[in-house]
Formats: structure tokens, C-alpha cells, sequence
């Protein structure tokens, strides 16, 4: 009898959970069974589903101890059948073409700050996508509610994400990075020298965002204007979906409060805040969450006719969050957006060069 990896079936589970945006708890039950299984020899595994005991390890529900059974069983077992039936969307040519053009992902976070999984679970699931890089952006301090970074963790992550590359396989690279908050006079919310160290900078607006226009006009354009920041981070703030009933808490820490009711946009002058973004060679970001969408389609058209270069990242939360580009990419071939206007379809060098010429 052939077996299948159980924990590798649990896992992949997850991760189409997390693409399609399910509830947070049906994911953790996917992930919980797979980190105690993980920790159990091969045989104990087998013995304990033989003898129907599964269920008495902690995080083993009913349900996952059925998907272990079968997988040992050498049947893909019918809960991921069922996932991978109705999985995936057919993207047209265009959007299948920037998606297929994108090398990593600028905008990721792990449980250092506020998303569910470990930068090695993330990491891993770049590299099974078929990414070279992926940038991690965890919260800078004044997040509290996503348990941004202070200076001394983020340089104890700087310490570890050079640990964890040592590991991984080769042609693929965690760079190093941040999504630092923009503060209300437009500074950033970490210590410069701190910032100059990291690969990239994603600057966001998480506060204030009823600000009146020409407030947050000001603000944004002094965070632009400084040489640590490289990419500007969902523009307008908004949310335009509530997230799915249950789906709050771990792995989205950061987003609870707005997805409840869904949130409007901040109030700026677009074409001066883009035409700062061309002039100093910083890119906008099309943040590809499905509750953000963000920026709107006017404003990517007005960003585009402004010369503006563009990321699609994921602002990833979760491991199958990273697979969420493709929405990115569909709203961005729809604006007329191609794989020369977006700095992640470079390698990761080039990638590095260019947000250091900003400093």
C-alpha cells in the first residue's frame, strides 16, 4: 500500500482554505493538526490512526483525523478532493501574463507581527508558487494592535531572516523589510538607521484616515519625499468587503476592526501624490487583498498616466494569502498596467538596487 504524507495533505488544505479567504478557524484546525502530527515520529502517526486515537492529541479535531486516515490509506483525502474541485479562477490573457511575469512579493507578514504563521511556513510557500524572493514586511511599532516591531525585535528579526535563508532552498531569498507606519506629521514610524539596513520599505497610512484632504495630502507626500520609503501602501485605506463570519483573529490581527463594516477612502490629492511617487521613483503599490482592492481602478489609471511604477504585492497574512496576486493582477490588466510597469517582475538584485538608490 502506497501512503501519502498527512501532514503535507494538511497543510496544503490550509493553504487552499486561506486562498479562498475562508474563516480563520477552519484554517487553524488544518494548521494545529499539522504542527502536532509534525512533531510525531512517521509510526506513532500510523499506530494512532490505526487504534482510532488521533483525536485525543491536542488539535486533532474529527474531521482531521479523517484526512490523516485517508491520506495514510494512499487516498487523497475527500476534504482537499473537494477544495481542489472547485478551486482557481481563469485569468484572461493579460492578467494571466502579468501573474506569470511577477518574481516575488513586496508586502508579507508573519507572526512576528500580526500574521498566523512562521517567516519559514511563509517563506516555504513562496518557494512552492514559484517565487524567488519575498520581501517581509512586519508592523512598525506604533501598530499596536498588530504588534508592530520595536526597534530591538526588528533587529532580532534581521538576525533571524539571515538564519532562515541559510536554510532555504537555493535561488530563493527572504529580503528583508517593513510596513512602517506613516505618522501624522509624515515621518516613519522606525529608527532611521534601522531603515536604511532593510532591503525595502513599504510605507502605509493606518491612522487618522478621515484626515481632511489637504492634511493627508501633506502627509503623504513628506513620507514619499523620504529616502527610506520605496513603495507607497494601499493609498486609499480602504476596505470594501467584510470579511467572512469567524474569519477575525489570528493571522489578521490587523485588519479586525475596519472588515467588520467596511471602511471608505482617505481624501488626498491623487495627482499630486503620484506625480511625487514618479519624481522620486517610488512605486504604488495594488494591494491584492480582497477586502482592500486598493488603489481603485481611477486611481491606478492615474497613477499609470502619471509614470508611475507599480507593485502588486499580497500584504500577505497567511501562507495561501500569496497565491492572492492573481486578483492583483486582474485588476491591474484591466487599467492597462504591463509587466515593464511593476518592480516585482525583476529579479531580486535589481529589486534591492533600485529601493537603494532611493536612500
Amino acid at each position: 500500500m502506497t501512503t501519502r504524507d498527512p501532514v503535507a495533505d494538511l497543510r496544503r488544505i490550509a493553504f487552499l482554505l486561506e486562498r479562498a479567504n475562508e474563516a480563520t478557524y477552519r484554517v487553524r484546525a488544518f494548521r494545529s493538526a499539522a504542527k502536532t502530527l509534525a512533531a510525531l515520529p512517521a509510526e506513532d502517526v500510523a499506530s494512532r490512526a490505526a487504534a482510532g486515537t488521533l483525536t485525543k492529541l491536542s488539535g486533532v479535531g474529527d474531521v482531521t483525523a479523517r484526512c490523516v486516515i485517508e491520506s495514510l490509506a494512499g487516498e487523497e483525502p475527500v476534504y482537499l478532493r473537494r477544495l481542489l474541485a472547485t478551486e482557481g479562477i481563469d485569468l484572461d490573457d493579460a492578467a494571466a501574463e502579468l501573474r506569470q511575469a511577477l518574481r516575488g512579493d513586496c508586502h508579507t507578514h508573519s507572526d512576528w507581527s500580526d500574521g498566523g504563521s512562521p517567516i519559514e511556513e511563509m517563506a516555504l510557500a513562496a518557494v512552492e508558487l514559484g517565487h524567488e524572493y519575498m520581501v517581509l514586511t512586519d508592523h512598525s511599532p506604533s501598530l499596536t494592535v498588530a504588534r508592530g516591531l520595536t526597534a530591538d525585535r526588528l533587529r532580532k528579526q534581521l538576525e533571524y531572516v539571515a538564519t532562515v535563508n541559510e536554510a532555504l532552498p537555493p535561488g530563493f531569498r527572504i529580503l528583508t523589510g517593513i510596513e512602517v507606519d506613516i505618522l501624522a506629521d509624515g515621518s516613519l514610524d522606525q529608527d532611521e538607521e534601522l531603515l536604511a539596513q532593510l532591503d525595502v520599505v513599504v510605507g502605509s497610512v493606518h491612522s487618522n484616515l478621515r484626515d481632511e484632504s489637504t492634511k493627508m495630502t501633506k502627509r503623504m507626500l513628506t513620507a514619499i519625499a523620504n529616502p527610506h520609503l520605496d513603495i507607497l501602501g494601499h493609498c486609499t485605506g480602504r476596505m470594501v468587503t467584510k470579511r467572512p463570519q469567524g474569519a477575525e483573529g489570528e493571522g489578521d490581527r490587523g485588519h479586525r476592526r475596519a472588515s467588520k463594516s467596511g471602511r471608505p477612502e482617505s481624501q488626498f490629492d491623487a495627482d499630486a501624490v503620484f506625480a511625487a511617487c514618479a519624481e522620486y521613483g517610488k512605486a504604488v503599490e495594488i494591494n491584492s487583498r480582497p477586502e482592500r482592492q486598493d488603489p481603485p481602478k481611477r486611481l491606478m489609471r492615474k497613477a499609470l498616466e502619471a509614470g508611475c511604477s507599480f507593485v502588486v504585492s499580497t500584504d500577505a497574512h497567511a501562507p495561501g494569502q500569496l497565491d492572492w496576486q492573481r486578483f492583483g493582477c486582474e485588476r491591474a490588466s484591466l487599467c492597462g498596467v504591463l509587466p515593464e510597469h511593476v518592480i516585482n517582475s525583476w529579479p531580486a538584485e535589481q529589486v534591492v538596487e533600485w529601493a537603494r538608490s532611493h536612500g
